[in-house]
């Protein structure tokens, strides 16, 4: 497959004699009863528990809507009703916004219906507390905010293998690229967000600002993961990124909200945007 086709989605699995747990770079096991191994093109953000490919998600061309910050079940249901194909739910965090109470967080995780995948973004660094976390909030995905030591991501694969991993890469500068490369045989999909970990208040994600795409760009063609876009993205802006990063699929808070809330306006006009409402975003992502 193509760098340029990875955001179309192949219809039938590809068996393979690898091992549970296998980290080959042909392919990627799957959790699940009678789920061998899939290609690597393939992303495990896009299953559900059973396997299967939610129906939103089939080959449609289309990149990937994930809504982030949500803050109740109500929030969720709308997003899922303007498109979002994911959502996220935001633990403590040093700065930014959308952080929920556990409470909360469990709330919305059992209030998401079968097919929606959902994403805990987490600021823990250590595979023991991770492997906590998300006994706590078993989320279909841990979206790890923060830099994770590459031993704790292997025990943390060993302890929680039915948890698909998504490794956020902040892109300040070139560099990221390297960050990129080096984590990428250890997790299962790449978020590039506008964060700065090294400013005075660390900065993990939720700023509302963008980032050099271009480096982005350079990110999803150097790595063999789906990517996920984020930062400061809206619909005055989304298609363009879409444009010139090919992207798997974007995530956007901020972008669709007013005064903190969900805003079903933006919302619409996002989806739009991107595709999933008619917009122009789908010809980006298949020429």
């Amino acid at each position: 497959m193509s760098r340029s086709s990875r955001s179309t989605w192949p219809r039938t699995s590809t068996p393979c004699g690898a091992s549970p747990g296998s980290r080959s770079r042909g392919c990627r096991r799957w959790p699940g009863p009678g789920v061998g191994c899939r290609p690597r093109a393939w992303s495990a953000v896009s299953s559900d528990r059973s396997g299967s490919i939610p129906a939103a998600q089939r080959a449609d061309g289309l990149p990937q809507l994930k809504i982030c910050c949500i803050a109740s079940p109500e929030e969720a249901a709308l997003a899922v009703r303007h498109g979002a194909t994911a959502l996220g739910v935001v633990s403590a965090m040093p700065s930014g916004p959308g952080v929920v109470s556990p409470a909360t967080i469990s709330a919305v995780l059992g209030a998401v219906p079968p097919g929606i995948d959902t994403f805990l973004l987490t600021s823990r660094q250590s595979a023991t507390g991770l492997v906590a976390h998300h006994r706590e909030h078993p989320a279909t995905t841990l979206q790890l905010v923060d830099h994770v030591p590459v031993h704790d991501l292997v025990a943390l694969r060993a302890a929680r293998q039915g948890v698909t991993l998504v490794q956020v890469i902040h892109v300040t500068g070139p560099e990221a690229l390297d960050a990129a490369r080096a984590v990428a045989p250890f997790v299962d999909a790449l978020l590039l967000d506008s964060g700065n970990p090294a400013a005075a208040v660390r900065e993990l994600g939720g700023t509302g600002r963008a980032h050099d795409w271009a480096i982005s760009a350079r990110i999803r063609e150097a790595v063999d993961l789906p990517v996920w876009l984020a930062g400061g993205l809206h619909a005055g802006n989304v298609a363009r990124a879409v444009e010139v990063v090919r992207p798997h699929g974007v995530d956007v808070c901020s972008g669709v909200r007013t005064e903190g809330r969900l805003d079903p306006g933006k919302l619409a006009a996002f989806a739009s945007a991107l595709g999933r409402g008619g917009g122009s975003a789908a010809a980006a992502t298949s020429r």
